[in-house]
């Protein structure tokens, strides 16, 4: 028996420069992952979060740009994922709402990012609520929706935010008791000893702290960081403390285990701060240097990343579109005639019914999966190719019936002639389920 495949799915809010905390938090492992036979990866620019945060729009084009630049530079594969715009997939914010009324406000109240800002405004005397914008109590529902659209199965996170992998399992099951089983619960995956990265400062590395290391710096900015880095005032020659130390954590998070065993005795014998800053230096350069041109090229080539990043959306939509419909369905939100026929008024002005063109997706004896297309009458209109699994043949579907004809010309190679079908008939088949949509 064929097993699904397991999908990832990780997103990276715009709002400024990759950092090496992205990196290896974020970016590796999902890069790594996204290379697995058994994996189906989602990547996304998280572009609707960032204007919880940020209010300059050529900053979040800009961080758009850079982020994805790094995710390609990084060795992520567009023809292996879907690599995508948060904000160029509207089927999430409607699906925010639909999981807006069935969260309980209770359960935004607890979440980490809200409570420090009440925490916050509470220790200055303020009201709880100063400057708390309903974008930031809801950001939770938000990344649920993420996540959920594309019934993900593991969600790279760092430790901070496991809270809101266990709000989206509750959002989940709480969807699933009132209308079915129609979401997946999704877990998080973290690498235990780089899922918060240090900061120069020794805190978690962020944006907000304003120490971090750009990912992509040039190695003289990168050498200057690093000696800006925070450590203890032993001497050469005195023990250090491998535990606490900023240093060495990022250090562990691109050594080998063998790297890192020498540089946990180099701490012992007394290494001085210099050349273990040094090391550190030239472990990272070791690592980010192959990427760096290619990021540059990137940089320098917006237009190829808009391509990439359209060609993304168009392939998670295929998925997005068709659960959203399903998921309408299931809280109600239905045309007021059944779905299996339409109706149109006959001469003496009764309603009757009428039938729809339909796919019909099946599996032949060569072990490969086809579809056909016919139309009200049964007649064949379209007949595909085999595919190597069904689900690209349901992307093949989806595609059809979300964009009508226009998606015949990127499907060429997977459709075979139908010598006596209409072409118009076709057309209007097609649009019949454009339509369906609207």
């Amino acid at each position: 028996m064929m097993t699904k495949p397991q999908r990832f799915l990780t997103g990276i809010t715009t709002t400024g420069t990759p950092h090496l905390g992205n990196y290896v938090g974020s970016i590796r492992p999902s890069v790594a992952a996204s290379k697995g036979d058994s994996a189906e990866s989602f990547y996304f620019l998280a572009d609707y979060h960032a204007l919880i945060k940020c209010d300059e729009p050529e900053r979040i084009q800009r961080s758009t740009l850079e982020i994805a630049a790094s995710w390609l530079a990084a060795g992520l594969d567009p023809e292996r994922v879907s690599f995508y715009r948060q904000s160029d997939i509207p089927e999430i914010p409607e699906l925010t709402w639909l999981l807006t009324c069935v969260t309980g406000k209770g359960v935004l109240n607890r979440a980490h990012a809200y409570k420090a800002s009440v925490d916050k405004n509470t220790a200055a005397g303020n009201d709880p609520d100063a400057d708390v914008t309903a974008g930031l109590f809801m950001y939770p529902v938000l990344m649920g929706a993420d996540i959920l659209m594309f019934k993900a199965h593991k969600v790279p996170v760092g430790r901070d935010q496991i809270q809101h992998i266990e709000m989206t399992r509750d959002m989940a099951q709480r969807f699933n008791h009132l209308y079915g089983e129609h979401l997946v619960l999704p877990e998080a995956l973290i690498e235990e000893s780089v899922a918060l990265l240090p900061g120069l400062d020794g805190r978690k590395m962020s944006k907000s702290y304003d120490n971090t290391i750009p990912l992509f710096a040039s190695p003289q900015q990168l050498k200057k960081l690093i000696a800006g880095i925070v450590t203890d005032s032993r001497a050469p020659g005195e023990a250090k403390d491998t535990q606490g130390s900023a240093l060495f954590q990022i250090y562990q998070a691109f050594a080998s285990p063998d790297e890192t065993r020498a540089m946990r005795q180099a701490y012992a014998d007394g290494i001085a701060w210099g050349d273990a800053k040094n090391s550190l230096f030239e472990r990272i350069e070791q690592d980010i240097a192959p990427m760096r041109e290619k990021y540059k090229a990137f940089i320098n080539d917006p237009a190829k990343i808009e391509l990439i990043l359209q060609a993304g959306a168009d392939k998670a939509r295929a998925l997005a579109t068709p659960l959203m419909r399903e998921l309408r369905e299931a809280v109600g939100l239905r045309k007021l005639i059944p779905q299996a026929t339409s109706t149109s008024r006959s001469k003496n002005g009764k309603l009757e019914k009428v039938s729809k063109p339909g796919f019909k997706q099946y599996r032949e004896t060569d072990g490969r999966f086809y579809f056909k297309l016919l139309d009200a009458e049964g007649r064949l209109l379209l007949q595909s190719d085999g595919f190597a699994n069904p689900r690209e043949a349901a992307l093949a579907i989806a595609s059809l019936q979300q964009l009508g004809s226009a998606a015949l010309d990127s499907l060429q190679g997977m459709l075979l002639m139908v010598t006596d079908a209409n072409p118009d008939e076709l057309t209007l088949a097609l649009q019949y389920f454009v339509d369906a949509q609207n």
